[in-house]
């Protein structure tokens, strides 16, 4: 979860709110596109610890099945950056603060200040292929696809072969762009380059889809998912 606390039992980042985020977020993550994180997630740590906790499972699905609104996904996002921000107040150039700072606003669909840390993150660390994928995926929910392209391919010149900038780049070239060809040959490169990549039933099933889009005219830029919908 985080990694200190707030003095004071109302500020504390409690177990049902990072619960109800790290659900929230899987859902997003599913209904927005398929896109992959390129780091990992405080939302993901917080559903792990949240599993070994006494209360009951009950009280965590009523909890889960309530959607926060976007003020209190914010709220929880500063919550849970608040004791990572007092340490970077010390040491405001630490790359793996600004990051985990990045990722939690990310998590809780904060985009634009996401970015902010993951751009200061990467003046310290350009070559943080994971900071950049994440940022790069943060362009694309707020509906800039042309700066995720760009990001998703200067993080290539640092990692030409990884596995989820690939895929979420094939994701954006083709919801993105419609360009089919550029996401089946982004894809096909996925697969070539890592054999055993845990995922390739999905990038073949995204690629059987985007082939039948052949017919639309490259350019034609196809609005991300709606975030909340399947």
């Amino acid at each position: 979860m985080s990694n200190g606390n707030r003095a004071g039992s109302n500020q504390q980042w409690s177990t049902i709110q990072a619960y109800t985020l790290a659900v929230v977020c899987l859902l997003l993550g599913i209904a927005g596109g398929w896109l992959l994180r390129g780091s990992s997630t405080p939302a993901a740590t917080a559903s792990a610890s949240s599993s070994t906790s006494p209360m009951s499972s009950a009280a965590d699905a009523n909890t889960a099945s309530a959607a926060p609104t976007p003020e209190q996904m914010k709220q929880m996002a500063d919550t849970q950056a608040a004791p990572l921000l007092e340490k970077l107040k010390a040491n405001p150039n630490d790359a793996a603060l600004l990051q985990n700072i990045g990722n939690m606003y990310y998590d809780a669909q904060q985009f634009p200040t996401a970015i902010d840390y993951y751009q200061r993150a990467l003046k310290v660390e350009p070559a943080n292929t994971s900071a950049r994928t994440d940022m790069a995926t943060a362009y694309w929910y707020m509906g800039n696809a042309d700066t995720a392209i760009a990001e998703f391919q200067k993080s290539l010149t640092y990692d030409p072969n990884k596995a989820d900038t690939l895929f979420n780049l094939g994701v954006v070239e083709w919801q993105g762009k419609m360009d089919i060809d550029k996401a089946v040959a982004t894809w096909q490169k996925l697969l070539d380059t890592n054999p055993n990549y845990p995922g390739k039933d999905k990038v073949l099933e995204l690629m059987a889809q985007a082939k039948r889009h052949s017919g639309v005219k490259a350019g034609t830029p196809a609005k991300p998912l709606p975030q909340g919908t399947n």
